[in-house]
């Protein structure tokens, strides 16, 4: 009996120093039930122990699977979680098919937003397509203390923001927002509007009028074409997507994006050491690139399958095939655009019997970026000023600025953080911004929030395209790498040696 009574006692003050840390004072309606369990004894929880037969076994594995599925619930939701690098967006730095091990813990574990989810999935369950997880309860954003905060340069975990509204039919990289903004200005241009000098030619509040107007009528190109597009759903903060990318902006910082290079209020940023750009890459008639070359240059068959018109998707897997079999790369296209690292592009140079030339990419593409309900002219090279919202600063909505002929507001830069993001109404009528029912252009944000970008900068949907990332969206921080394979290798050929086990705060 002793001895139970000193199990209960360390089991109990660990739990009681849990619901400390998470500060749930509801949770002590378990302790009894834990007094229950080591000493009194009066509920009998393994009752199909005396049972004969196969209720004894089903039982006994239906415990063990039970055990197993709250433990790795809990695991994940406080402590760690596995995460793997699906695409290359950070490349070079994380590469595809890495396996991270990401803390909870360095920037504080959120309270589940929706406690009642199956363990080991993020919104859908691997069979039949059906939701995951059961939307009631749904708790307000708290987080509990960690052992650090968010800091520049930091690779981070986090929701994906514009995974919040999705499509059923359509892929959930599909933006939503983008597209009912997309569609909306086609029906314009159809009735002959040419939408960005008319835009141009309002003043400044007007024209967020306008822009309202257009994204209403994509929402409604949207909805009238349901065989199309399905069903429009909505998914809380937890259960968005996972990303990973580099946090290059902190809250209460102007970012600017001149010829590629990150400024933060004016100074440039460090670019992370394997930072890639896209090349325009002449290859050499009937090029061969040994698998030697493209491994000590970290050159990928994703790289290789670009034209300048576009991705080429189905040449990817062409591509991985002939490498597997013959140990090399024989290019099919001499023009191709190839993201590259100093060292490769230095690499490649050198190579006259394989390159002719290398120049400079510039995408001069302006109409995908954030915000989409304003005609900045921004490109991914060359992009703001903007200002990240800190928690308890204010702005003045009716505030401009112009660069150029360019006039913009700060509405169009914070509407969607203070209504997507901090749920609030926002509208304008007859000229004047409402929030929440009230006329007025003062508003105080409520959360902080980051700016994330991948280190493959032209090949990266991050905050350029979808703005800015909020503090509840932050899940986490990559500690260290613990399985890599290549996708363009196969079986032991594959397994990347040199990256296990390596800690992610080395790769700058």
């Amino acid at each position: 009996m002793k001895r139970q009574w000193i199990k209960f006692g360390i089991v109990t003050a660990l739990y009681l120093l849990f619901l400390l840390w998470v500060r749930s004072w509801l949770g002590l309606l378990v302790v009894p039930f834990i007094y229950d369990a080591y000493i009194s004894k009066k509920i009998n929880w393994q009752w199909w122990k005396d049972r004969e037969g196969p209720v004894r076994t089903i039982m006994s594995w239906v415990d063990a699977i039970v055990f197993a599925l709250v433990a790795v619930y809990f695991i994940n939701q406080f402590f760690f979680q596995n995460y793997v690098i699906p695409s290359s967006s950070l490349e070079k730095s994380l590469l595809t098919g890495d396996y991270l091990f990401v803390s909870k813990l360095s920037y504080g574990p959120r309270i589940p937003q929706t406690p009642l989810t199956v363990p080991l999935t993020q919104h859908t369950l691997p069979f039949g397509g059906f939701k995951s997880y059961i939307e009631w309860p749904h708790w307000d954003y708290r987080r509990v203390s960690g052992l650090g905060h968010v800091e520049l340069n930091d690779i981070v975990v986090f929701n994906y923001p514009a995974g919040d509204t999705i499509c059923s039919n359509l892929p959930y990289q599909t933006e939503y927002y983008r597209m009912c903004y997309d569609l909306g200005r086609h029906v314009y241009e159809e009735n002959g509007i040419r939408v960005d000098d008319y835009i141009d030619s309002l003043p400044p509040l007007q024209q967020m009028a306008v822009y309202s107007d257009i994204y209403s009528l994509g929402k409604r190109t949207i909805e009238a074409n349901w065989n199309q597009f399905g069903d429009i759903a909505t998914r809380p903060t937890d259960r968005r997507e996972n990303y990973v990318k580099r946090c290059v902006g902190l809250p209460g910082q102007t970012l600017q994006i001149k010829n590629h290079i990150v400024y933060l209020d004016g100074r440039p940023n460090k670019e992370p050491d394997l930072v890639q750009y896209n090349y325009d890459v002449e290859f050499v008639e009937g090029a061969v690139l040994t698998n030697d070359f493209l491994k000590e240059n970290g050159i990928t068959c994703e790289d290789l399958s670009t034209d300048p018109t576009g991705r080429t998707e189905s040449e990817v897997e062409y591509l991985r095939d002939m490498l597997r079999s013959d140990g090399q790369v024989k290019l099919i296209k001499r023009l191709l655009v190839v993201p590259l690292t100093r060292q490769a592009r230095q690499a490649l140079l050198a190579r006259r019997d394989i390159v002719v030339s290398i120049k400079e990419h510039h995408d001069s593409t302006s109409w995908a970026l954030y915000p989409q309900n304003a005609n900045t002219h921004w490109t991914c090279d060359d992009y703001g000023p903007i200002w990240i919202p800190k928690k308890g600063v204010t702005i003045d909505l009716a505030d401009t600025v112009k660069l150029g002929h360019n006039v913009y507001t700060n509405y169009a830069i914070y509407e969607r953080p203070i209504r997507a993001y901090e749920g609030n109404t926002l509208e304008i009528k007859n000229g004047q911004i409402y929030i929440n029912g009230k006329q007025t252009t003062k508003y105080t944000f409520k959360m902080d929030y980051y700016w994330m970008m991948g280190d493959n900068r032209h090949n990266s949907a991050d905050s350029r395209y979808w703005g800015f990332v909020p503090e509840d969206h932050v899940v986490g921080k990559p500690i260290f790498i613990w399985w890599s394979s290549d996708p363009d290798r196969s079986w032991f050929s594959g397994i990347r040696w040199n990256r296990l086990f390596r800690m992610v705060d080395n790769i700058k």
